[in-house]
């Protein structure tokens, strides 16, 4: 019993630190691949549709995070895919930002998109 239970949490958690590496590869391929910066390019678009508030992927993986909490969703079969991809959407923001401190001085953490809020 106790093996198959640690077969699956070895399991979840694999295909969560894969996949936030995936999305972390994806972001910093936009981020000096393409020399895309959110505050600059995505400004006019996405800063509109969110009222100038800067919606970071980590608050997505949180809102999916928080929908455990719900006895539904937790028994829900989708409920370890909700885990997962909430979980790496969080982690890979919290190594985003960080791997930018480091490597740009600046982390970007805006809570809104400069000049919007005013």
């Amino acid at each position: 019993m106790f093996e198959s239970v640690c077969k699956f949490c070895n399991k979840r958690l694999t295909a969560t630190i894969l996949l936030t590496f995936a999305i972390e590869a994806i972001t910093l391929f936009f981020r000096f691949g393409l020399g895309l910066e959110s505050t600059r390019h995505t400004a006019s678009t996405v800063g509109k549709l969110t009222m100038g508030i800067r919606f970071h992927h980590g608050y997505a993986g949180i809102i999916l995070l928080m929908l455990l909490l719900f006895a539904r969703v937790r028994k829900h079969r989708a409920a370890d895919v909700i885990f997962v991809v909430g979980m790496s959407l969080f982690v890979s923001d919290i190594i985003h930002h960080t791997l930018l401190y480091l490597i740009t001085g600046s982390a970007d953490l805006d809570l809104v998109y400069p000049g919007t809020l005013q």
